[in-house]
């Protein structure tokens, strides 16, 4: 394949869009809903400290491994990699660690359109009022009601994920890049106004205890491999995302300060999310709870009882549905890539394929919550939750071990130092010892930890 046909695919100008198209996919609902819970639950501050050195240790990494394969190969997670392994005289079936990322993209969004649909839909009901001066009880049984039918369910999620198709339709610039430009702006916007309301109205001392304190008893080992297993998914390492959008990066890109960039700034969004949400959750005397228990019952119960709670509660909605359309966009974008570059399609082909696949996906797992349906029901519980295991807790870190192999181990080290060439020497060493010894280990006894819990 030509250095031409390769290129095909487009690419940003500026590294401040590499960045921000980077933070709008890596800033996702888990960072809204599961970071701040984390660190309560888990030691405090001990946990930031933890959560920041596996994001630094290991996720980081691993991540500027991705950009380095999608910068060099300037092509889709498959042809980027078969390019790479070309040119170290590997095998070409480590292409297929191309499609497993594509994979485990497409298993993650079959159920993330439906959280999000989830989300549009309570942006809605906060909008019209439904919640105000609520009782928890009501709230929790608006959530079931929605859970109970599958057909609104399908129209919000297909409500949010027309837009997702129409901008990964418009391409790089027009689309994504467009995307990354209003979207992070505008969480910083909506967050910062929600951080604010917060602390005007919730209990801040309460929140500060629950998120800063250091609590060394609730700090043991699986704090630890809690942390890591974080960190990789909020960066988004594992999905092909890292690799699509360093194919799209400028050419002279820094990108090991990128990335770091990324990191902080996600980073430091996870944390604004709690100063947001945990002083109102405190203030209505509520227990802190983590994933749709928090966002679709406790914040629902907590708004609705505030002065202009409904207003400040459909603008977190809000703030969620534009998260989950930038990481849903990111996370498509790979495999619109392989179908442009390996069936020769056009992207409005490929967008709309994805599209409508992803929706399937997301109507089986919708069914999986319908009242009597027992052949959807998997391992423990819905598919739902199956499928947020099995991506969370193997498809993911199994791809970002593979991923530090490959990089680490097999390419030829000139190609990676060509790739960060802005770095210095003792940064691409540290950065290549990370990878080679530090990444690959602990994601393995995240794995297997994962393997032995299962068993347990």
């Amino acid at each position: 394949m030509s250095v031409a046909q390769r290129g095909e695919l487009g690419g940003w100008q500026s590294r401040t869009t590499f960045v921000l198209a980077l933070a709008a996919s890596a800033i996702g609902m888990g960072s809204i809903w599961r970071f701040s819970y984390l660190v309560g639950e888990n030691g405090g501050g001990l946990f930031v400290l933890a959560y920041l050195a596996c994001l630094f240790l290991v996720a980081v990494p691993v991540m500027i491994a991705e950009v380095i394969i999608g910068s060099h190969g300037r092509a889709s997670p498959v042809v980027a990699i078969r390019w790479a392994a070309d040119r170290s005289l590997l095998s070409r079936g480590w292409m297929l660690l191309g499609v497993l990322a594509c994979v485990t993209g497409l298993l993650i969004l079959s159920y993330y359109v439906v959280v999000a649909g989830w989300a549009l839909a309570y942006a809605w009901n906060m909008h019209t009022e439904l919640f105000a001066a609520a009782s928890a009880a009501v709230v929790a049984q608006q959530f079931e009601l929605l859970l109970d039918d599958v057909l609104l369910m399908i129209y919000w999620q297909s409500l949010f994920l027309l837009p997702a198709v129409v901008i990964s339709a418009f391409g790089i610039r027009r689309g994504i890049g467009m995307l990354a430009w209003l979207v992070v702006p505008t969480l910083f916007v909506l967050l910062a106004a929600l951080v604010k309301f917060g602390f005007d109205a919730g209990d801040i001392p309460a929140a500060q205890a629950f998120l800063f304190s250091i609590k060394p008893i609730d700090f043991t080992w699986s704090s630890v491999l809690t942390a890591l297993g974080l960190a990789l998914f909020t960066l988004g390492v594992g999905v092909g995302t890292g690799i699509s959008f360093g194919a799209y990066a400028p050419r002279r890109l820094p990108i090991g300060r990128s990335i770091m960039a990324v990191a902080v700034f996600d980073t430091a969004i996870a944390i604004m999310a709690g100063l947001a949400i945990f002083p109102i959750v405190f203030a209505n005397n509520m227990e802190p709870s983590i994933g749709p228990g928090l966002m679709f019952i406790s914040l629902p119960y907590a708004f609705g009882n505030m002065m202009l709670g409904e207003l400040f509660g459909t603008l977190f909605f809000i703030m969620v549905v534009l998260v989950a359309l930038g990481s849903v966009v990111a996370i498509m974008e790979p495999i619109v890539g392989v179908l442009m570059q390996r069936l020769r399609v056009r992207r409005f082909s490929a967008a709309i394929a994805v599209g409508v696949l992803v929706w399937l996906l997301a109507m089986v797992v919708t069914l999986s919550f319908a009242p009597g349906d027992e052949y959807t029901r998997l391992a423990d519980g819905s598919l739902f939750r199956f499928l947020d295991k099995l991506t969370a807790n193997y498809l993911l870190p199994l791809v970002a071990l593979l991923t530090a192999v490959l990089v680490g181990w097999r390419l030829r080290p000139e190609i990676l130092r060509r790739e960060l060439y802005r770095e210095m020497d003792l940064f691409f060493s540290l950065w290549q010892r990370l990878l080679r010894y530090i990444a690959p280990a602990a994601i393995a006894v995240l794995i297997i930890a994962a393997l032995l819990a299962q068993r347990a």
